[in-house]
């Protein structure tokens, strides 16, 4: 009993240490934008990280044929945008809502694969949470417009990054898959980064952090959520990824000191039960 109870639990660990791990990484992140902009800390966060993934797996060793790249060359592009549009995004608005509405990328897909008429619920319950979210101009504790299309946007990159990455994930293993869409994500937006912040993004004030941010966001969370998905069920592991908007609202609160009214506390948990529901259901459809 013992030994089948205990891999499950080191499972969970690792995951709630992964959403801890990756939200406050971009809570660290948002620290660095006074210093080197969301552009600055995009660069560096995905420069180490490609880096770091590149020596671990070495994805030269297995490079796919020339008629298998482009899928790659998406899946690092939507990585790239996905990193990008969120950082655009929690600087103009917090956290926790930012990730809230970057989930409706994967959710968008676990809904848009199902048939079942009982799903429109989930369907229900994100669209009311994202209606909740969307911006009133006149209440006191409204949203940058700005902020939320932006966070939107990078959920579309998300469901961009899902679908090419399951093109791809015959081409390897996961973490080469990981490590090539990484790089291509970096070609395009260190570069970037520099010429927005140019000698800013070399300064040993920042560079710490940056690796800081790569270890957190990319690296640490990659692997513990690769040891969870092995020790627990597919379906067990969506549903508690689901809670990560939650995690996101506490960590903006613990280390960023955001505060969210009742009602976007409401419009994440509407977010977080339309993931959990449309997991179960799909996990129910396969």
């Amino acid at each position: 009993m013992l030994r089948s109870i205990h891999p499950f639990f080191i499972a969970v660990i690792c995951v709630l240490l992964a959403m801890v791990t990756i939200q406050s990484g971009a809570s660290v992140a948002k620290q660095l934008f006074p210093l080197i902009g969301p552009e600055g800390t995009t660069a560096l966060r995905l420069g180490f990280s490609a880096a770091i993934l590149c020596l671990v797996f070495k994805p030269w060793k297995t490079f796919p044929p020339l008629g298998q790249r482009v899928p790659v060359i998406v899946y690092g592009l939507s990585l790239g945008g996905m990193n990008i549009l969120f950082y655009y995004a929690i600087e103009l608005i917090p956290l926790g809502i930012a990730v809230a509405l970057e989930f409706t990328g994967p959710l968008a897909v676990a809904l848009l694969s199902s048939r079942k008429k009982r799903d429109l619920f989930w369907v229900a319950c994100a669209i009311t949470g994202i209606v909740l979210l969307l911006p009133d101009m006149n209440g006191e504790e409204r949203l940058d417009p700005l902020g939320v299309i932006l966070a939107l946007g990078a959920g579309a990159c998300w469901a961009f990054y899902i679908l090419f990455g399951k093109k791809t994930g015959n081409q390897g293993s996961g973490g080469m898959t990981v490590a090539l869409g990484m790089s291509v994500a970096a070609i395009v937006l260190v570069p970037y980064g520099a010429f927005h912040q140019g000698l800013a993004l070399l300064s040993w004030e920042v560079i710490p952090l940056g690796f800081l941010v790569a270890i957190m966001s990319s690296a640490l969370p990659y692997t513990l959520e690769m040891v969870a998905l092995r020790n627990m069920p597919a379906q067990g592991f969506s549903i508690m990824m689901s809670l990560e908007p939650a995690v996101a609202a506490l960590a903006g609160f613990i280390i960023l000191a955001e505060l969210l009214s009742m009602w976007q506390w409401l419009a994440i948990l509407l977010v977080i039960v339309a993931s959990i529901g449309s997991s179960m259901s799909n996990s129910k459809s396969s």
